[in-house]
């Protein structure tokens, strides 16, 4: 009972916080005007059909929901599968609020906090009819723990259950050999965990305990065709082309976290940016999937029209656009080096290449963005106006041996044109100090599982900046920050720590903020973490992200779903 109160509290103390950023709690409906999807529902509606026209610059790094981590893939698997909890479809603040979903409540902890228990609804099927049971959820999470063959999403369930040394269900396909997770019965699912973990039920709503089929499951193949619990299942998913969902037979229609308004899900993939923005300007699209904002033309287009300025909306996003430095690779291996790059940024550039304060977001000096729990308010390496101080960084190269420079590279996403210009925009700022830095650009699929996530790409490369962006995979400093600088979510592929920060004193702060149940200290512990980080010198926050999105007046139920910062697609309907 005290670990629900202690998650409830610290519930609350999240709401609060972002209230103060200024989002609110969020209507029942809403007209069509300028952000009004931030906080209300806009055109409401309960009319069934049509078809939702999504596109994306790019392709998921997978759709199978146990091997992917990215921002729109965890919001867009609501569609096709029931994890354990989720995350309340509301809009505004009330949408960070953590409820059950494939589960009847929120996790039952016993055992001084290392026994977590959930019952399961009785009447949920996947698309052939099959009845779930607790063995699909065991089954999902111990595929987690199959890296080699499953390298995206992150490691927290490897990380905290009581597993010993299990490789996964590929090499030991007994689950009776996975003690991480018990199932007394087709109903209840047991974590053991090694110790206590305060924000268990937020992990719960992550798509790794979506449920898989022992007898379906084809390792990597499985993306193919993933099994469906929720509303839509998959008809088809050609990598670089589209992904296509229709209606779901078997869904349950007792969930009331989803709909099932509309006859077809029809994604584009590897649509040019401009080419999203102009569908969307013409109708032919709904919006883009991504989320993160229209580019430069079309953005001058809305603004200036109130006709289409009334579709769309700036929140904050909850994203943190930063760059790091590889600090395995020569010079960045010297922290004088980091800091002669953290003074040399101009940040106001960068902020300008994603669009400015309006497009792009807000001049960022923190690793913990302010609707974060734990944030708190520094600038460690305080340049005028943001715009650098190359003075200070050329005496950070005299301290790290290289008064003259030096020569790197910088790893960015060559399909997403903000970023493309940030990179530019940081090399002229660099080259100001004498830094030569080379731009190095890689699609963006393949990112975190070929090459900025690769450290072995990285190595052998001598990459020593890569761009990086983030949001939290739940809204407390833990689920922002941990994949980020904790030195144990290291790995050969699809690594998000791709600084490759490994501090004991880090590690240890979160160790001792996951065991305590003390929501106070735990939110005090996440803004030590921060700092530490940041006194490192190997990160370097530019943008708290906001982007300007477009929806089509077509669709109904619009709103901005805070935990991932971009549209709840799961609940939208076409009029």
């Amino acid at each position: 009972m005290r670990r629900k109160a202690a998650l409830a509290a610290g519930l609350a103390l999240v709401l609060a916080i972002t209230a103060c950023g200024g989002g609110g709690n969020g209507g029942n409906g809403g007209t069509a005007e300028f952000n009004a999807a931030d906080t209300s529902i806009v055109n409401a509606s309960t009319k069934a059909g049509g078809t939702l026209n999504l596109a994306l610059n790019d392709d998921w790094d997978s759709i199978d929901p146990g091997n992917t981590y990215y921002g729109f893939a965890w919001d867009f698997a609501r569609f096709y599968g029931r994890a354990l909890t989720m995350f309340k479809p509301a809009p505004g603040t009330a949408g960070l609020e953590v409820v059950p979903d494939l589960a009847t409540g929120l996790g039952e902890f016993t055992d001084g906090g290392r026994t977590v228990t959930y019952k399961l609804r009785p009447n949920v099927k996947f698309e052939d009819g099959t009845p779930v049971t607790s063995k699909d959820v065991k089954y999902a999470v111990a595929r987690t723990y199959a890296r080699d063959v499953l390298p995206n999403g992150p490691t927290y369930f490897v990380d905290l259950l009581d597993a010993g040394d299990y490789p996964g269900p590929y090499q030991q396909p007994d689950l009776n050999q996975f003690t991480g997770i018990q199932t007394p019965d087709d109903l209840t699912v047991v974590f053991k965990l090694k110790a206590p973990f305060g924000d268990f039920d937020y992990l719960a709503a992550n798509p790794q305990t979506i449920p898989v089929p022992q007898a379906k499951d084809t390792g990597a193949k499985y993306q193919e065709h993933p099994m469906s619990t929720g509303s839509y299942k998959v008809d088809s998913y050609v990598p670089g082309k589209e992904f296509i969902l229709s209606k779901n037979p078997n869904w349950d229609t007792s969930d009331t976290n989803r709909k099932q308004l509309l006859d077809k899900i029809d994604v584009k993939l590897k649509v040019n940016a401009e080419d999203i923005d102009n569908r969307l300007l013409a109708g032919s699209l709904d919006a883009d999937l991504a989320g993160t904002g229209v580019q430069a033309a079309a953005q001058s287009r809305i603004l200036s029209d109130p006709n289409l300025k009334k579709n769309a909306d700036n929140s904050f996003t909850g994203r943190l656009w930063f760059f790091v430095m590889d600090e395995k690779v020569a010079p960045f291996d010297n922290i004088e080096c980091r800091k002669a790059v953290q003074y040399a940024t101009d940040k106001v550039a960068l902020q300008t290449a994603f669009g400015g304060p309006i497009a792009g977001g807000e001049v960022a000096t923190t690793m913990l963005p302010p609707n974060i729990v734990g944030y708190q308010k520094f600038d460690l390496y305080q340049t005028p106006e943001a715009k650098g101080d190359i003075a200070k960084a050329k005496e950070a190269l005299a301290a790290c041996g290289m008064p003259n420079g030096f020569s790197t590279k910088i790893l960015l996403r060559s399909d997403r044109p903000k970023e493309v210009a940030a990179g530019e925009a940081l090399q002229q700022a660099l080259a100001k100090a004498g830094i030569q830095a080379e731009i190095t650009g890689v699609p963006s699929g393949g990112y975190f599982t070929r090459f900025a996530g690769a450290p072995e790409y990285m190595h052998a490369n001598n990459i020593g900046i890569a761009f990086h962006g983030w949001q939290a995979d739940w809204p407390t400093g833990y689920g922002f920050l941990q994949q980020l600088v904790d030195g144990r979510t290291i790995k050969a592929q699809g690594n998000t720590n791709v600084q490759e920060m490994d501090l004991p004193a880090i590690n240890a702060l979160f160790d001792k903020a996951a065991a305590s149940t003390d929501v106070a200290e735990r939110t005090a512990i996440y803004g030590q973490i921060d700092r530490a980080a940041m006194e490192h010198a190997s990160v370097v926050p530019f943008l708290y992200a906001k982007g300007l999105v477009y929806r089509n007046p077509q669709m109904t139920n619009v709103y901005i779903q805070y935990s991932y910062g971009i549209y709840d697609f799961s609940q939208v309907g076409k009029q």
